[in-house]
């Protein structure tokens, strides 16, 4: 049997409001996730996702506020494929800053949507900057979807 893929775009593949692009009419070059069709299940690949909101625009200035956007942006894509945050089996979370308060902060974040039954592999690590102005978290995610 072929494996059928196919992307998800939330959002245009315009530009994205990414600076960079945006300023020379350039899209973006990724979609918001890739669907992976196979016969008991689907594998949903998410890009990773920033504090903005539908226009691209930075939402909150801390870590208590950004974290808890990127989780519900995360959200909304599963739900728009079939799927909910219990289907996540892998995290990866890039953050400017790892001190103690901001892991606290992120777990907080991440308590509240996942129970401790619920919880998927997870990767967290520091960088020095993220491709959105002021943001300071971005989070990808890999999904197994029982049909």
């Amino acid at each position: 049997m072929a494996v059928k893929r196919s992307r998800v775009n939330m959002q245009g593949p315009d530009s994205r409001n990414i600076g960079g692009l945006k300023e020379h009419n350039v899209p973006a070059a990724f979609c918001d996730a890739v669907r992976i069709e196979l016969p008991d299940h689907v594998q949903l690949h998410i890009s990773g996702q920033t504090p903005v909101d539908d226009d691209g625009n930075l939402v909150g200035d801390n870590m208590k506020d950004q974290p808890r956007h990127v989780l519900a942006r995360i959200k909304r894509i599963f739900e728009h494929e079939g799927g909910t945050m219990a289907d996540i089996v892998r995290f990866r979370v890039y953050c400017t800053d790892i001190s103690p308060d901001v892991l606290r902060q992120v777990h907080e974040a991440r308590n509240e949507v996942f129970g401790a039954d619920q919880r998927p592999a997870s990767t967290l690590v520091q960088i020095s900057g993220i491709i959105r102005e002021g943001a300071m978290i971005e989070i990808d995610a890999d999904a197994v979807i029982d049909r």
